[in-house]
């Protein structure tokens, strides 16, 4: 099969469905993809895939840096399957999309060239629902948890206006994962600066802290 036979076939399929080198260039798109991503083809082709995705997998890290063979990273032992994953990814448009991804090798054995072939149906309400599930799950484990009165807490240190922010908006239900996303910084990050709030006000859990800085007025 040739490569055009290659791109012709996937371009029947209702999934969006793109190709690229093992280096990341994107040499097919179809019609789903133009109307997933909102980039038509004839933007895209050519670049390099993370060039235009901007992609986060669930864990924050950017999964087609260094190549697009990182889908590759972990093969089923048994059969040699490449897994599918999920991934955020950014529309032409500038709003992010969580995706799911099955990859497809084709060995051209013509050129000697690999392509990966992804098709990618969207999963965003999935991962919603999935977040807000975990969200709940959060503050009921939290309301577990705070069993006791903090009106009585006292800072052992001033908050810096950094974690002042960080604490508003915990406190307007945002949810860890996206107070993370809308900082800029990564999910580590944000534990980091909950443990150094908590030490500063002598509180235990984020709902604790989030509850004495409200009730001490120090949240701007």
């Amino acid at each position: 099969m040739l490569e055009a036979e290659l791109f012709a076939l996937f371009e029947q399929t209702a999934d969006a469905a793109y190709s690229v080198t093992e280096q990341g260039e994107i040499r097919s798109w179809n019609r789903s993809a133009e109307r997933l991503f909102g980039y038509p083809a004839a933007e895209v082709i050519g670049r390099h895939v993370e060039e235009v995705f901007d992609a986060f997998d669930a864990l924050g890290t950017e999964p087609f840096v260094g190549g697009s063979t990182t889908a590759l990273r972990n093969p089923d032992a048994s059969d040699g399957r490449i897994p599918n994953f999920d991934v955020d990814v950014r529309t032409r448009s500038g709003a992010r999309l969580w995706v799911n991804v099955s990859t497809v090798v084709f060995d051209n054995r013509r050129t000697g060239r690999r392509l990966l072939v992804r098709v990618a149906r969207d999963i965003s309400q999935n991962r919603r629902n999935a977040m807000l599930l975990d969200h709940m799950l959060e503050v009921a484990r939290d309301l577990v948890a705070f069993s006791e009165d903090t009106s009585h807490h006292a800072s052992v240190e001033a908050l810096t206006s950094h974690e002042s922010h960080i604490l508003a908006l915990l406190a307007e239900g945002g949810s860890s994962t996206s107070v993370a996303r809308q900082l800029g910084i990564s999910a580590q990050t944000l534990r980091n600066h909950l443990h150094h709030i908590n030490r500063k006000l002598r509180t235990h859990t984020r709902l604790e802290a989030v509850t004495h800085a409200q009730r001490r007025g120090l949240l701007k």
